[in-house]
């Protein structure tokens, strides 16, 4: 029996609760696939700021090191927010982990379910069939660039600085990873930047289009302007396949995207290296509104621990089950309140982990 080691992280907010459908999924994987999961678990942002005074310590981020695949939760919320050192607000505990593991490609996919095709912003044929993949730059850019900080000015005032920054080897990585999954989707990829106004953009451009002739011409790659690309993403979304883009704009736009789907709680992710383990996690937030009241989404949740069996674990078949799972049971009407239209069934997050789990055994 093969056995993975998985660590998982609930975070803040919701996080604690939508992880333990996660886990509920994870023993039906175990029980039908002949897999052991060695679970171990630990604390990342806020929480671990009340426990440790840092919002990831050394030991858990040599646990989460040693593991296969690392399922999070969310962090963050504004029991924290302005009232921490800015290196120990809870999300430098995710950035640090990003860092440190140097998870560079993150994936973001935006697909509409038919069944809540109604539930999204733009109009259903807009957006049914909708099935694009964001390849966004996670380990550079304006987030990490240095100089940055917020200094006092000799005359008065202040200044906040963020550098952006990109090595021409940095973008090749990501630009590789992008080409590669449109291969195995519609051999289609847009690389979204600003190369009218920024230098780190034009480089961007000029690395990715000398990469895609020397190794990729059998994909059909076109530039598009990062601005362009949001309002695309509103007008035509379905133009797109895979979407490449840097840490900022990535961040932005995939977003965006995330209403198409009909929610945020709807979007899986997964940030993954040369080596080393991925990391998994929802796109929402903490939630900390509705944290603790067992009403929130568990799918985007779940819908990431599916990824890891797919990027991580080779194991696309038990993915594959539980993505089709999720299907049905929006087919079937259920929907947590972020979903909730006229005529659906309104459930709890315990309600929908289990509509999940009867239709895995069914």
């Amino acid at each position: 029996m093969t056995t993975h080691s998985i660590m998982i992280l609930p975070g803040d907010g919701i996080g604690p609760e939508i992880m333990v459908q996660v886990r509920r999924i994870m023993m039906w994987v175990e029980k039908t696939h002949k897999v052991t999961f060695a679970v171990s678990e630990g604390l990342i942002g806020g929480c671990s700021y009340e426990e440790n005074g840092v919002p990831l310590t050394d030991e858990t981020l040599a646990t989460a090191r040693m593991s296969d695949a690392i399922i999070m939760g969310c962090v963050g919320g504004p029991r924290w927010d302005g009232k921490t050192d800015y290196d120990k607000r809870p999300e430098a505990g995710l950035l640090r982990l990003r860092k440190e593991l140097d998870l560079f490609a993150n994936l973001r996919p935006a697909i509409c379910f038919d069944a809540l095709a109604d539930a999204s912003s733009l109009k259903r044929e807009l957006v049914s069939g909708l099935d694009i993949l964001f390849v966004r730059e996670l380990a550079g850019g304006v987030y990490f660039g240095e100089p940055r900080g917020i200094e006092n000015l000799p005359g008065g005032g202040r200044v906040g600085i963020n550098t952006q920054r990109y090595t021409d080897a940095e973008i090749i990585r990501i630009a590789r990873v992008a080409f590669e999954m449109a291969r195995k989707r519609s051999g289609r990829v847009h690389s979204a930047e600003k190369a009218n106004v920024m230098e780190a953009g034009l480089l961007w451009r000029e690395e990715v289009t000398k990469l895609h002739a020397a190794e990729y011409s059998d994909v059909k790659l076109e530039h598009i302007l990062a601005d362009n690309c949001a309002m695309q993403l509103v007008k035509a979304p379905k133009q797109f396949d895979v979407i490449l883009t840097d840490n900022l704009f990535g961040d932005i736009l995939s977003d965006a995207a995330a209403m198409l789907t009909g929610s945020l709680g709807m979007l899986p992710s997964a940030s993954l290296g040369d080596d080393g383990p991925g990391l998994y996690e929802p796109v929402h937030g903490s939630a900390p509104d509705i944290a603790g009241q067992g009403i929130a989404n568990p799918i985007a949740a779940i819908l990431s621990f599916a990824m890891a069996l797919r990027y991580s674990l080779d194991m696309g078949s038990a993915a594959d089950q539980i993505e089709a799972a999720v299907a049905d049971v929006l087919a079937r009407g259920l929907r947590t309140g972020d979903l909730m239209s006229e005529g659906m069934q309104l459930v709890n997050t315990a309600d929908m982990g289990n509509g999940i789990l009867s239709a895995l055994e069914n």
